[in-house]
């Protein structure tokens, strides 16, 4: 993966489901049925079990309540993968902003976005991701992709053609997330014994990505999948939910959950980097989206990756005798070239790195 203009990989040119769904169809398309899909069974498990931990990030910061509050997040980091991140710093009137502007985004005409469409040999721009073969089935999603930092890896015909003043939005966000993400993974350094300098050696000049994600009402919700079940490659993941329709579920216990956001928080989800970083103390998570037939549902998931020079591998401050690595260590750029070739499901991504 190159500094300038990096080429993370491919993926196979799709139809505009947002498109495909204007045209007021009876029945789904065949290559977007999919069919044994679990259903959600939260009455399966105990209430007390349904609500994902939020995590307080002005109590992490305090004094008095810091020690209390890193231990609430160990638990979330060990016990779910997942937890909702509240009093983060961003402003309200920034999330406001930027949520108003991807739903114009994501109404643009669609001779507008075809000058941002995906190529057939890169990932970044509207489309989908990890479809490999003309058989494969596709979810029921539009997407639009692109890696924001560092800035010198941006490609020029993506970040800087985004529509005033969107792209201005987009700029302040990413830096702002960054910041909080980076906050966030030094408070995880500290609650699974990561050095901190480890992580801050390793984040500081750190990928960041981000995908937009357009979810159509579909005809017969119940047939298709919004976003197939899997855990994010990357290290920590920041979803914000643009509009008020839920669809976000996780796996846990076998069982499928429902997310419900709370208002301008961050859905925050461990990925497979820090699991292999922690040596399976803290793990990724499989979740999915699911589609409904009334609303359309838009979200923005930001990735944090490691440094391009990087390597992923158990953090060394928690190698001991006792503890040898779980999985094999990896380069970074090596480490996407396997996200991008392979397709993006379960936990399959991380199982190409256990020793």
């Amino acid at each position: 993966m190159e500094p300038t203009g990096a080429r993370l990989g491919s993926s196979l040119l799709v139809p505009s489901v947002q498109e495909l769904a204007k045209e007021q169809l009876l029945e789904v398309p065949p290559r977007y049925v999919r069919t044994g899909q679990e259903p959600v069974l939260t009455s399966c498990l105990p209430s007390v079990a349904h609500e994902v931990p939020i995590i307080d990030m002005h109590r992490l910061v305090s004094m008095d309540s810091a020690g209390s509050e890193l231990e609430r997040l160990h638990l979330a980091c060990k016990d779910w993968g997942f937890f909702q991140l509240i009093n983060h710093g961003l402003s309200c009137s920034l999330l406001e902003k930027v949520k108003a502007q991807t739903q114009e985004f994501f109404n643009l005409p669609t001779e507008a976005k075809k000058k941002l469409w995906q190529t057939p040999d890169d990932v970044e721009g509207f489309g989908q991701v990890f479809v490999l073969s003309e058989e494969q089935k596709l979810d029921w999603a539009d997407m639009f992709y692109l890696v924001t930092l560092p800035r010198d890896i941006r490609k020029p015909h993506l970040f800087p053609k985004l529509p005033l003043p969107f792209r201005d939005f987009l700029e302040e966000y990413s830096s702002e997330v960054k910041n909080v993400s980076l906050n966030t993974l030094m408070f995880i350094a500290k609650a699974s014994k990561i050095g901190v300098e480890d992580m801050k050696v390793l984040f500081d000049e750190g990928v960041q990505s981000m995908r937009m994600n357009y979810y159509p009402p579909c005809p017969q919700p119940e047939k298709v999948i919004g976003f197939s079940p899997h855990s994010d490659p990357l290290a920590i993941t920041f979803l914000l939910q643009i509009n008020d329709v839920e669809g976000l579920e996780i796996k846990k216990e076998g069982i499928w959950i429902p997310i419900k956001p709370l208002p301008n928080s961050f859905v925050v989800n461990i990925g497979d980097t820090l699991e292999i970083m922690t040596n399976g103390l803290y793990k990724s998570i499989e979740h999915r989206a699911i589609v409904n037939s009334k609303k359309e549902r838009l979200s923005i998931a930001i990735f944090l990756a490691p440094k391009l020079d990087g390597e992923i591998g158990l953090a060394p401050s928690l190698i001991t005798p006792e503890t040898p690595p779980k999985f094999k260590s990896v380069n970074v750029v090596d480490f996407f070239k396997n996200i991008f070739s392979n397709q993006l499901y379960g936990k399959g991504n991380i199982e190409h790195y256990y020793i």
